[in-house]
């Protein structure tokens, strides 16, 4: 470092402050002079100015080759001729492979690379080396990549510090290894430290560009100033410029407004864990967070290793040009689209480069230039064929190209037979089969809406010539629409008939539709056949070839037994016809009115002729029966009406004897063919209103009937 004298007669000492980590140069450390008078003892600060670097060179790279980082360097320091080390980073779109290398002869100059942080450092051999070394050497640092398709845009940043420098907000960021310090410690350490004048923080980072530089290339897990213990779940950024930021609501499953880059399954909050910090290498996606507690865990990945330092963006911060950049553009396509057609033809397939200018080849190592262009019209494909676009720059040659399909869906090819033929009032099974895809039936040739899905076209009941459209479906490739002709023939007319036969008769049954051929389920042949007592016949009726269409006709006899009558009983004015088997019968009493129902209620007694007939005309029985209707009551007044009691249609019974008694049981009279009514008088004298019994034998064939009566007067 050069000693600074100040004007007055003194004495020079100069205190060296070490920054944590950095190296024993001039960027590293708070120069202070003392002078020294007779009454005290005065610190000055040294004004020693910064240097400015400048360079110049955003140029294109061709991959397969090398290429100098910078076309210009200049460094620029008014009180100094050098400084201990230059370190030139690849702070942006870095990949393994990429590397940084120093050409030529630099006697004064060794060059060191550092694959983990992707930094050439550039320092003195036997001494500090000279700005001018330092800056032909810059000159000769060289930029080659193995990776075997590169792609995107190399910022490389140099600078006088070990600081990486972002070119794209100017910051700076230093991990500072610190093996067990707290988040709250390193906190203060960072607020405390200061990078040529500029303050530091615990870094904010705020992008993934920021992210890659300051957290893939530490080398161990370091905190971050994001915390959520003022409010759980709340993650602000707690220092810097962005202090009082909230960059991240919620746990693992939370979300941001902003940006972030959690591991998998973090901020998980495991035991009061409030601060974050830069996962160490190997432990899920690099460079991502993690949430710990304050003193993070004694040992292995989750011990805080250090942390990250940010310098830029504070209010007072000096502007600063120790650091300055250059741009590598690597050829690349940026952007593609791929095209599908169905079956073969013609497709156009696009990309846009970085360069502007796009040369389309049929593959990888292809010299043969198809097209020129942004847009590139294929030849005639049938299948899907790849195509290859590079991204052109002048003077390169095209080895970095991007595969691009031309995507063929095969046309579904239909194996159709038509005409089909069907009977009518039947169904048949229509079989179309295609090379690929989905078959879909339609009623018209320009229809949408879908009857049917299937290879196996179901036919609906249809009577007459029909055509249906099969058209299979591939990813939305169409075959061509097919057209199925049905041709409908004509089926027997036979219709099933139920007929009613009179038991023991026969019928001649008819099958109809002359001229075809038959078969019964008797065995039978013919068109006709006679019944032979079974209920039930059947005969399938076939049209003549080619059709052969047949049918099924069923016949059902219903057999009606002739009435007989076994029984007439009668109970009071109730008759009941009783059967000596089923049947479907009608009943009647006077022979003209004829009901379904065998129970009748008469209202006077005496003689009745009951006919009972077949519905079908199956026969017909008459027989005679005596009704005996016994009155409830009568009113012996001599006024013509009821004044005497008697049981009508007893006169029909010359044998039958009626007793009365009174309710006490005493014998009044007896009732017969000769006395045939009683008058309500007994020996002449009016016996009083009152309930009398009577017990009435018809014949020896007849139960006695017994009942009660009223005597009104």
């Amino acid at each position: 470092m050069k000693k600074k004298v100040g004007l007055l007669l003194c004495f020079t000492l100069v205190v060296l402050i070490p920054f944590s980590g950095f190296s024993t140069s001039k960027a590293y450390f708070t120069p202070l002079t003392f002078e020294k008078d007779s009454t005290k003892t005065k610190v000055i600060p040294l004004n020693n100015v910064a240097p400015y670097l400048d360079a110049t060179g955003n140029q294109m790279f061709c991959p397969g080759s090398t290429i100098k980082i910078v076309t210009d360097m200049q460094i620029t320091d008014p009180d100094d001729t050098g400084i201990d080390a230059i370190y030139i980073q690849i702070s942006s779109g870095y990949a393994l492979g990429d590397l940084l290398t120093l050409t030529g002869s630099h006697p004064t100059i060794a060059s060191s690379w550092n694959a983990t942080t992707a930094i050439l450092s550039l320092t003195g051999v036997g001494g500090q080396p000279t700005y001018i070394d330092l800056i032909a050497a810059i000159k000769d640092v060289e930029f080659s990549t193995t990776t075997s398709n590169p792609s995107g845009i190399r910022n490389f940043s140099i600078s006088v510090g070990q600081a990486n420098y972002l070119p794209s907000n100017g910051h700076y960021y230093l991990f500072v290894p610190n093996i067990g310090i707290t988040w709250s410690d390193a906190k203060v350490a960072a607020q405390i430290s200061t990078y040529y004048g500029l303050q530091g923080y615990l870094a904010t980072l705020t992008s993934a560009e920021e992210s890659q530089l300051a957290g893939e290339q530490t080398t161990g897990a370091g905190w971050i100033g994001g915390s959520d213990e003022a409010v759980e779940g709340t993650w602000k950024w707690m220092t810097g410029p962005e202090a009082g930021t909230v960059f991240w609501t919620g746990n693992f499953t939370g979300f941001t407004t902003t940006y972030a880059f959690w591991n998998s399954g973090e901020p998980n909050n495991l035991g009061n864990e409030n601060y974050a910090h830069v996962t160490a290498p190997g432990v899920g996606i690099t460079g991502s967070w993690n949430d710990l507690t304050n003193i993070g865990e004694p040992a292995g990945n989750y011990q805080p290793k250090g942390y990250i330092v940010e310098y830029g963006g504070m209010p007072g911060d000096p502007i600063l040009h120790i650091a300055t950049s250059s741009t590598l553009t690597i050829a690349s396509i940026t952007s593609t689209v791929t095209a599908t057609r169905c079956g073969t033809g013609t497709e156009i397939i696009q990309a846009t480069s970085n360069t502007g200018n796009i040369n389309w080849y049929d593959s990888l190592t292809s010299t043969t230039v198809l097209g020129t262009g942004t847009s590139f019209t294929t030849p005639a494909i049938a299948a899907t064929t790849p195509y290859y676009a590079a991204a052109h720059t002048l003077g390169c040659p095209d080895i970095s190209r991007t595969l691009i399909n031309a995507f063929v869906i095969p046309k579904p090819i239909l194996t159709v037979t038509s005409p089909y033929y069907m009977c009518d009032e039947t169904y048949t099974v229509i079989d179309v089969q295609t090379t690929s895809g989905i078959m879909f039936w339609f009623d018209s040739p320009t229809s949408q809406n879908t009857i049917f899905l299937g290879t196996h076209f179901v036919v609906p009941n249809i009577h007459q010539d029909t055509v249906f459209y099969a058209e299979a479906n591939l990813n939305n490739c169409l075959s061509d629409r097919a057209p199925v002709d049905i041709k409908v023939y004509n089926s027997p007319v036979a219709t099933d008939e139920t007929l009613d036969l009179c038991k023991n008769d026969t019928i001649l049954l008819d099958a109809g539709n002359p001229t075809m051929s038959y078969l019964w389920s008797t065995g039978a042949t013919t068109q006709t056949i006679q019944s032979d007592g079974l209920t039930h016949y059947s005969v399938t009726i076939t049209t003549p070839p080619p059709a052969n269409c047949n049918k099924t006709k069923n016949f059902t006899i219903q057999y009606h037994n002739a009435p007989e009558i076994a029984s007439i009983t009668t109970d009071n004015s109730i008759v009941t016809v009783n059967m000596v088997t089923a049947g479907d019968f009608l009943y009647s009493i006077n022979g003209q009115d004829f009901q379904s129902s065998n129970v009748f209620t008469v209202t006077e007694g005496g003689m009745y002729t009951c006919t009972v007939k077949e519905k079908n005309n199956c026969g017909i029985k008459t027989q005679k029966f005596i009704v005996l209707v016994a009155p409830d009551f009568f009113t012996p007044n001599n006024d013509g009406y009821n004044d005497t009691w008697f049981i009508k249609g007893l006169l029909n019974y010359p044998e039958a004897q009626v007793k009365i008694f009174d309710r006490f049981g005493k014998f009044i009279i007896e009732l017969n063919a000769s006395t045939f009514s009683w008058d309500g008088t007994l020996n002449g004298k009016e016996l009083p209103s009152s309930d009398y019994w009577y017990v009435a034998k018809i014949n020896d064939s007849i139960p006695e009937k017994r009942g009660h009566f009223s005597l009104k007067r």
